[in-house]
């Protein structure tokens, strides 16, 4: 795989690490495609959850716009293209996992870095952290969900403040205005994450993976298609091993041993 991401393997779980510090971990194709083969792989491969973070002093810059640079191109780039066939992609993978993916911001998220980070079902953030609508300052309009994300995180204005005026948001108003979930101490980032991943992957995987699809389906559903949601959901888990183990344990009054099916 290519050295562009890093994949430590903790049995139930997988940490993700978008690997190109010198450039702020932002995009080129090959970091697309071994995130993309890293995050397959892991679904495929039994993990349980999924923690994505950043190397060095930031999560994503978004993309690397020396690959997308009109003076070194014969003609303006397809950037239409590149959202196509690299980020709508991602975020779909991310998206439809029946599985926990849990992001941990350290530092800055610019651009798609930001809407990659939303894309996941849980952010944390470093309290230094900041994320930067930076697509207004190049001409550009949020992409990879951003556009979608923003305004049912945030509503319309806050999410059209942000993305006009490209203004940087720190991390704790982040978590106060409901974008993400909370903020750490910088220090403390990575061991509450992965303590939170290993939380999750030990649970009951297939409820907390239909809880998941259960949620994001309600951005568009109906009241009503989403009670029949909710009922097919319930009786999938009501036939799994994990609810009975988790009756058992809970009128036996000891700690359930979930193994998410």
């Amino acid at each position: 795989m290519s050295d562009t991401v890093l994949v430590t393997d903790h049995g139930d779980w997988r940490e993700i690490t978008l690997n190109r510090p010198d450039r702020l971990n932002s995009f080129n194709e090959e970091m697309h495609l071994a995130l993309r083969a890293a995050l397959t792989e892991a679904r495929d491969g039994g993990a349980r959850a999924i923690l994505l973070t950043g190397a060095g002093r930031g999560f994503c810059a978004g993309q690397d716009l020396g690959d997308r640079d009109p003076s070194k191109m014969d003609g303006p780039p397809d950037l239409g293209h590149t959202v196509r066939t690299f980020y709508a992609p991602l975020v779909r993978l991310i998206r439809d996992m029946r599985l926990p993916v849990i992001c941990a911001v350290n530092g800055v998220a610019a651009g798609a870095g930001v809407s990659l980070a939303l894309a996941c079902d849980i952010v944390l953030a470093a309290e230094s952290g900041k994320f930067i609508q930076a697509f207004s300052k190049v001409g550009l309009v949020p992409d990879t969900g951003g556009s979608w994300h923003l305004p049912r995180l945030l509503g319309e204005a806050r999410a059209k403040a942000l993305a006009m005026t490209a203004e940087p948001l720190p991390a704790q108003t982040a978590a106060d205005w409901g974008l993400i979930w909370r903020t750490c101490p910088d220090d403390q980032l990575m061991a509450e994450a992965r303590a939170l991943t290993t939380k999750l992957a030990s649970g009951p995987t297939l409820g907390l993976g239909l809880t998941k699809h259960c949620i994001q389906a309600a951005a568009t559903n109906t009241l009503s298609d989403q009670l029949d949601l909710e009922a097919d959901a319930i009786k999938t888990c009501g036939e799994s091993a994990d609810y009975a183990e988790g009756v058992s344990a809970f009128l036996s009054k000891r700690q359930p041993e979930f193994k998410g099916r």
